[in-house]
């Protein structure tokens, strides 16, 4: 009798593939591997036709909500955040609060906590195009679900709420950025092993950010090599990138001393210019000077004039440093 032939790591892979293909793929986070077996992310295989079949790519998913720029960098660029949300016709019976969190421990898309709460994620991959519909599922899960429960990732129907659709449009947005994830537990002596080893990874990844006083959306942070200003400003991305270059050439662009206007990047529909600071320029520092430069920035977006030769020079140098984030 002919020995059996282990199988090989391709064979294993169709037939995994095979088991699946049979019913839905399950959804996980987009840099895990494919639960089909093709051996590939999700995010470059199945994740891509889910997204693609749920709904087209929604630039501006935050659009229409209170505290626009805030929620593109609660999700972009702030590590430990929280604001709390208010929903249309008030909380559900026995939720005393939704509060909007950047992160979750384990990355949980939500949690009910046991008193009821809930804590909602919004830095995690989801599943279609339309973040803003992908997280009022999310949320409408939450608020059902048996208190002491995460709430697990779902495909999302193409036809769900937004969260346009749940929350109350008048309500403040007002984040709070917190030095670290405590937030996570309000009892840390009794939480599980692995949200505390959750917990202290989080917390050693984390840049410190402050968000500025004075500015709307502007988020200060601190890297090794020297701190950054990245501000989230609502106005039309052309309009916004002229305004910029007509004080860059004016060389009135910078924060003082020691910093410079070093590009934008586009992040869910708007644009996030970013200035380098020198390290010793703490967030205080910075309140003062972005006052300031939003009064310069305003009367430079109220110019119509066309751009002179020198302010379309600066332009093409912002445009040419410019990324796109999402």
């Amino acid at each position: 009798m002919a020995k059996k032939r282990p199988q090989t790591k391709a064979a294993k892979a169709q037939s995994a593939k095979a088991q699946l293909t049979d019913g839905p793929i399950p959804v996980v986070g987009a840099r895990e591997p494919c639960p089909c077996g093709s051996g590939r992310r999700y995010k470059a295989c199945h994740g891509r036709a889910a997204a693609q079949a749920v709904t087209e790519l929604v630039q501006r998913p935050f659009e229409g909500l209170a505290g626009e720029c805030d929620w593109i960098a609660l999700r972009e660029l702030v590590p430990a955040a929280t604001a709390e949300l208010t929903l249309k016709g008030g909380l559900p019976d026995g939720v005393p609060s939704v509060t909007l969190a950047t992160v979750l421990p384990m990355a949980w898309p939500a949690l009910r906590r046991d008193d009821g709460s809930v804590l909602l994620a919004l830095q995690n991959d989801t599943s279609s195009g339309d973040l803003s519909r992908d997280l009022a599922d999310t949320l409408q899960r939450a608020l059902s679900a048996e208190p002491g429960n995460p709430v697990a990732a779902q495909r999302v129907p193409a036809d769900g709420p937004r969260l346009q659709d749940l929350l109350d449009p008048e309500a403040a947005f007002a984040p709070v950025v917190h030095p670290g994830f405590e937030f996570w537990v309000p009892d840390a002596e009794n939480a599980t092993p692995e949200v505390s080893a959750s917990l202290e990874r989080a917390n050693a990844a984390a840049i410190p950010t402050v968000k500025l006083a004075g500015a709307d959306a502007a988020y200060w942070c601190e890297t090794p090599d020297k701190n950054h200003l990245r501000w989230v400003m609502p106005h039309p991305e052309e309009k916004l990138l002229d305004a910029l270059a007509r004080l860059h050439a004016a060389g009135t662009s910078s924060l003082g001393e020691g910093t410079r206007l070093v590009g934008s990047f586009r992040a869910h529909g708007l644009t996030v210019p970013v200035w380098d600071l020198p390290s010793a320029m703490r967030a205080e520092d910075c309140e003062k000077p972005a006052a300031e430069l939003q009064e310069r920035l305003t009367a430079a977006l109220a110019v119509d004039a066309p751009l002179t030769g020198d302010e379309r020079r600066a332009r093409g140098g912002l445009t040419n440093r410019q990324v796109t984030l999402s």
